[in-house]
């Protein structure tokens, strides 16, 4: 038996309203207002959670000065059509790409996040 019925992802960001903004036109979520706190959900119920926390530090990857602690992988169909989309978005690709079959963004608050092919 289960004791919940999904998981969500809470990212500590300076500024929930713009970080779930990006989300949810990058996911075609659905955002619900707070203050300090603003869920993105989908229709089936996943969510991803933003929290405002004064002082925030980006994230510095690959180093782990600042580790990531967690990061989101987005599976996409095509590499550069989600690249296009997600830099329009506000996006920005980091310099480091370890791999080929996906690609590192940091989103705006510089969370990493990957494309990846489906």
């Amino acid at each position: 038996m289960a004791i919940a019925r999904y998981p969500t992802t809470v990212l500590d960001c300076p500024d929930p309203a713009p970080l779930a903004e990006f989300y949810a036109a990058l996911l075609d979520w659905k955002v619900e207002p707070g203050d300090d706190w603003i869920d993105v959900k989908s229709e089936q119920g996943q969510c991803l959670s933003f929290q405002k926390v004064d002082d925030y530090r980006a994230p510095e990857w690959p180093g782990q000065q600042v580790p990531q602690q967690m990061h989101l992988d987005v599976v996409v169909d095509d590499l550069d059509t989600a690249e296009a989309a997600v830099v329009e978005l506000g996006a920005t690709k980091h310099e480091h790409q370890p791999g080929t079959t996906f690609r590192v963004f940091l989103d705006p608050a510089g969370h990493p996040f990957c494309l990846c092919l489906s």
